[in-house]
C-alpha cells in the first residue's frame, strides 16, 4: 500500500485559498481561465514546426539524443517512475533476479528531504534509508556520507539539486563523485533538478543551471513546473541512459498519464525557452533579494538566504516550524513547516509569486514573527 503523503495533503487547497502565498516555491505564471486550456503567457508566442516532436526539443536542451529522453506527467511522475524502474532490479545494474528476491530492494534519500522522495519508494516495496545533509554544513551534498549509507541492496541513490528544502546547490563536480559511488554499488543515482535553474545569472547549461545529465548510472529529471512556472500543463521528463529509458518506458506502461494538449502547450513552451527563462530569471533575482533582505534584517532567524535562490529553510529562536506556520496562517500568510522536510524546528519559505505580492507578505510575516 501506498502510504499517505501529509505534506501533500496539508498543502491542498492551501495556496488558493491564502491571502499571503509563501509557501509555493514555483515561479506561478497566470493560469489559464476555468474554461481555458492555453496559459496565456504561451497564447501568443510562436508555435514550434510541426515536425519538431517535444522529445527532441529536450534532447537538444541536454545535448543528448532521444532515446535518452522520457517524456512524463510532470516531475512526481517522472521521478516514481524512475524509482520503480530501478528497484525491478534489470534497470541495467548487474544483480541477479535470485539476488533481488533474497534482498529487499533499498532506496537511499537525502535529509532532509521532499516527503515525496521519501514515501513514494516505500510505496514501491523498498526499504528507504537515509543520509544527512547537515544543517551545520548549510546542507551541502556531501558524497563520503552517501558512500558511507550505502549497502550492497541499494537500487537507488535520491538527491534533489537544489537541494529542498535548503536551497543549498551541489555542483557538478560533487554530484560526479556521488554518481560514483551509486555505479561502485551497482546503483542508480536519481537527481531531482527542477530546482537546478534557480540562479541570478544564465550559466552555460541547462535552463541556466547545472544539470548531471550523462553521469555514469544517473537519471535527471525535471519539468515545467518551477523554474518555468507552468505547473497546471503537468508535463516533466527524465533523461537517462538508453537502456535505463527503455526499461523505464516499460514502466510507464502501467501508469500512463499525459494528455496530447498537454504536449503541445510544453512544446511551444521549450521552443520558446529563451523568452520564458528570461521572465523567471528576473523573478528570481528580485525575489532572492528580498528574501536576503528580509532574513538579514531580523536578529530572531538562523539560515541561509543561498545566493539565486528565492527560498530557504528558516528556524525562529522561539518557536518551532509548526508554530510558526499555524501563527502565520492565522494571519493569512502560507509558510511551509519544517515536519514535512525532517525537521519540525524549522520551517521553509518560498517567494515564487511575483514581487509585489511577495513583498506584501513578508510585511505581515514580519509581524507574524514579531509577536512570536
Amino acid at each position: 500500500m501506498f502510504p499517505d503523503i501529509e505534506y501533500l495533503d496539508w498543502l491542498s487547497d492551501r495556496p488558493e485559498t491564502t491571502v499571503h502565498d509563501l509557501g509555493s516555491s514555483d515561479l506561478r505564471r497566470t493560469m489559464p481561465k476555468p474554461d481555458g486550456v492555453v496559459p496565456p503567457e504561451l497564447a501568443d508566442l510562436p508555435a514550434p514546426p510541426e515536425d519538431l516532436d517535444l522529445e527532441t526539443i529536450i534532447a537538444e536542451e541536454y545535448d543528448v539524443e532521444t532515446e535518452n529522453v522520457l517524456v512524463t506527467a510532470g516531475a512526481t511522475h517522472a521521478n516514481f517512475i524512475a524509482v520503480a524502474a530501478t528497484i525491478n532490479g534489470v534497470a541495467g545494474g548487474t544483480k541477479t533476479d535470485d539476488e533481488n528476491d533474497e534482498n529487499e530492494p533499498r532506496v537511499l534519500v537525502e535529509k532532509p528531504g521532499y516527503e515525496p522522495l521519501v514515501q513514494t519508494p516505500k510505496g514501491l516495496g523498498a526499504v528507504v534509508d537515509r543520509f544527512r545533509r547537515p544543517a551545520e554544513n548549510d546542507y551541502a551534498l556531501d558524497p563520503d556520507r552517501i558512500e558511507s549509507a550505502t549497502t550492497d541492496d541499494t537500487e537507488c541513490i535520491v538527491i534533489t539539486n537544489r537541494h529542498n528544502p535548503s536551497g543549498s546547490r551541489a555542483t557538478r563536480n560533487t554530484i560526479a563523485d556521488a554518481s560514483r559511488v551509486a555505479a561502485d554499488h551497482d546503483a542508480h543515482l536519481l537527481v531531482d533538478e527542477v530546482y537546478a535553474p534557480f540562479c541570478d545569472s544564465n550559466e552555460p547549461s541547462v535552463f541556466g543551471g547545472p544539470t548531471a545529465v550523462d553521469l555514469p548510472n544517473t537519471i535527471i529529471t525535471n519539468s515545467l513546473t518551477k523554474f518555468h512556472g507552468f505547473g497546471s500543463v503537468r508535463v516533466g521528463w527524465l533523461v537517462a541512459d538508453a537502456e535505463f529509458v527503455s526499461r523505464a518506458k516499460s514502466v510507464m506502461y502501467h501508469v500512463p498519464a499525459i494528455s496530447g494538449p498537454a504536449m503541445a502547450l510544453a512544446r511551444r513552451a521549450l521552443y520558446n525557452d529563451d523568452h520564458l527563462a528570461k521572465q523567471s530569471r528576473e523573478r528570481i533575482i528580485e525575489n532572492r533579494e528580498l528574501l536576503a533582505e528580509f532574513v538579514s534584517g531580523r536578529d530572531d532567524l538562523t539560515g541561509t538566504a543561498s545566493p539565486g535562490c528565492t527560498y530557504g529553510f528558516f528556524q525562529h529562536e522561539s518557536a518551532d516550524g509548526n508554530e510558526v506556520s499555524e501563527a502565520a496562517w492565522e494571519e493569512g500568510v502560507l509558510v511551509v513547516p519544517g515536519r514535512f522536510f525532517d525537521d519540525r524546528s524549522r520551517f521553509r519559505l518560498s517567494l515564487g509569486l511575483d514581487s509585489e505580492t511577495v513583498r506584501e507578505g513578508l510585511d505581515v510575516f514580519g509581524s507574524v514573527l514579531d509577536e512570536l
